[in-house]
C-alpha cells in the first residue's frame, strides 16, 4: 500500500496550509464520532424518555476518568513517533510502533476489568439518582467491554498522526459511525433495548474502526508497518512513551475528575438538569473537538521540527496554531451561543430540559476560544518533551479553580448558570501560568535543541 500519499511534510516548505491539511480532517474525524456519539443521546432522548438520557449522560465524566490517562499515554506514543520518523530512525520507529500497538492491548483489557467491576460503585460515589443508576450502570459495563477495540484505535490513530495522516482514520470512522447509527436505531426503535441497545451499537462501531485501523498499519509498506509476531513491549520506548503520555494522561484524567465533581453538583438539580447537561455538555464536545485538532497539529508539527531542530518554524507552528484554534472557537462557540436552543431540540422536546441546556451553553460558549488557548500551550510543550509542569500548572489553574467554585461560591448561589462560571474562569487563570511557563521551557528548548537549518 502506498502511504506516502496520505503524509504531509511538516518540516519543510509552507505552514498554514499544511496545518490546515492535517488539522481539518482530525476536526472532521472528531466531529463526526461526536455526531455518531450524539445519535445515542438523541435516540434515547426520543424514544427511551428523559431518564434514558440522564443514564447515558451520567456517565460521560466517568468513563472519561477511566479512559484519559490512557489516551494521553497515545499522546506519548504520538510524539516519540512523530520524532523518530522527522529524523528517519527506522528501526526505532518500527519498535516504537509495536510497544505502542500491545500497550494499547494491554491497557484496553485492563480497563475492560475495571470498568465493568466498578461501574455501580463509582456511580453510587457521584450520586446518581435512584431512577436513573440501573441504567447507568448497564450502559457503563457494556461500554467498557470495547475497552480493546476503543485502545487500538486510539493507538493506531495516533501513529498515523505521527506522519501527518489524519485522512485514513476519518474514513475508517465514517464505516464504523454509520454502523453505529444503524444499530442504534435497530436496537432502540426496532428492537426496544433502550441504553443497552446504544452501547452495544457503540462496541460495534469500536471493533469496525479498530480492524481497519490495525489493517491499514499491516499493508502499510513504511517504516510503521505493523507486524503482529513482533508485538512486544520494549522498556527503552516504553519509558519514552510515558515520559510524554503519563502526565498528559494525568491532567486529562484530574480534570475530567474535577469534571465528574461537576457533574455531581448538577446531579443535586435532579435529573431534569441532568439531562440539560448531557445534551449542553455534547454540543460543548464539538468546540472541543475544533480546538483538540489544532493542539493535536501543533504536537505532531513541533515533534517533527524539533527533532531536526528547526527553531524558527517550530515559533511559526505555535503561532499560527493560536490563530487558527481561536478563529474556529469564535465561530462555533458564537453559532452555539445563538442558536442553543434549536441545537438542544435536536436532542429532546423537553422544554425544562432545553432550559437547563439554554443556561450552561448561555456562560461557556462565546469565551471557548480561551479553552482552545489553554488547550494548545500544552500541546506544543509536550512536542517539545516537556509534559510534567504543564499537567502540574493545568491541574492547579482547572480542577483548582473549579473545586474551590464548587464548594465555596456555589453553596451560596446555587444556580447553573453560576455553576458553569467556573469553567471560563479556570480557563484564564490556567492560561495565564501555562503562558509563562511556555516562555521558560521555551528557552531552555532552545539551548538543547538538535542542530538543523
Amino acid at each position: 500500500m502506498n502511504s506516502k500519499k496520505y503524509e504531509i511534510d511538516m518540516c519543510n516548505g509552507s505552514i498554514m496550509d499544511k496545518l490546515i491539511l492535517f488539522a481539518l480532517p482530525l476536526m472532521l474525524t472528531s466531529i463526526l464520532q461526536l455526531m455518531f456519539n450524539a445519535v445515542d443521546i438523541i435516540v434515547v432522548g426520543h424514544y427511551s424518555g428523559r431518564q434514558a438520557l440522564a443514564a447515558v449522560g451520567s456517565t460521560t465524566a466517568l468513563i472519561n476518568i477511566f479512559t484519559n490517562l490512557f489516551i494521553g499515554v497515545s499522546l506519548g506514543a504520538n510524539v516519540l513517533a512523530a520524532r523518530y520518523y522527522a529524523a528517519k530512525q527506522e528501526k526505532e520507529m518500527s519498535e516504537a510502533v509495536h510497544t505502542s500497538i500491545t500497550l494499547a492491548l494491554v491497557s484496553g483489557i485492563i480497563m475492560a476489568f475495571v470498568g465493568v467491576l466498578a461501574s455501580r460503585f463509582a456511580l453510587e460515589v457521584m450520586g446518581t439518582p435512584s431512577d436513573v443508576i440501573g441504567q447507568s450502570v448497564t450502559y457503563m459495563k457494556i461500554y467498557f467491554l470495547g475497552m480493546p477495540f476503543f485502545m487500538l484505535y486510539n493507538y493506531g490513530a495516533a501513529i498515523l498522526r505521527a506522519v501527518g495522516d489524519t485522512r485514513r482514520p476519518l474514513i475508517f470512522l465514517a464505516f464504523a459511525g454509520m454502523a453505529n447509527v444503524g444499530l442504534d436505531l435497530l436496537l432502540v426503535i426496532v428492537i426496544p433495548l433502550d441504553v443497552a441497545g446504544v452501547a452495544i451499537g457503540t462496541i460495534t462501531s469500536q471493533f469496525i474502526s479498530c480492524i481497519l485501523v490495525l489493517r491499514c498499519l499491516w499493508k502499510s509498506e513504511s517504516s510503521y508497518q505493523l507486524r503482529f509476531s513482533r508485538l512486544c513491549i520494549r522498556w527503552k520506548y516504553l519509558k519514552r512513551i510515558f515520559q510524554v503520555g503519563i502526565p498528559a494522561g494525568i491532567q486529562s484524567t484530574v480534570i475530567n475528575f474535577s469534571n465528574a465533581m461537576l457533574q455531581s453538583s448538577v446531579n443535586s438539580f435532579g435529573s431534569t438538569a441532568m439531562a440539560g447537561y448531557t445534551a449542553a455538555n455534547n454540543i460543548l464536545s464539538f468546540l472541543y473537538a475544533a480546538v483538540n485538532a489544532v493542539t493535536q497539529a501543533c504536537m505532531s508539527f513541533t515533534s517533527q521540527n524539533y527533532s531536526v531542530g528547526k527553531q524558527k518554524r517550530m515559533d511559526r507552528v505555535f503561532f499560527d496554531c493560536i490563530f487558527l484554534s481561536s478563529v474556529a472557537a469564535v465561530i462555533l462557540g458564537v453559532g452555539a451561543y445563538l442558536f442553543g436552543s434549536q441545537i438542544l431540540k435536536i436532542y429532546t422536546a423537553d422544554p425544562d430540559v432545553i432550559s437547563c441546556g439554554v443556561e450552561i451553553l448561555s456562560i461557556t460558549t462565546v469565551p471557548y476560544f480561551l479553552c482552545g488557548i489553554m488547550d494548545l500551550i500544552p500541546g506544543a510543550l509536550r512536542g517539545m518533551g516537556h509534559s510534567a509542569v504543564p499537567m502540574i500548572l493545568s491541574i492547579i489553574g482547572t480542577v483548582g479553580t473549579r473545586i474551590l467554585w464548587i464548594y465555596v461560591f456555589f453553596p451560596a448561589h446555587r444556580s447553573l448558570h453560576f455553576l458553569f462560571i467556573s469553567y471560563p474562569a479556570s480557563w484564564v487563570f490556567t492560561i495565564v501560568m501555562q503562558a509563562v511557563c511556555f516562555y521558560f521551557v521555551r528557552k531552555l528548548c532552545m539551548r538543547h535543541l538538535p542542530a538543523g537549518q
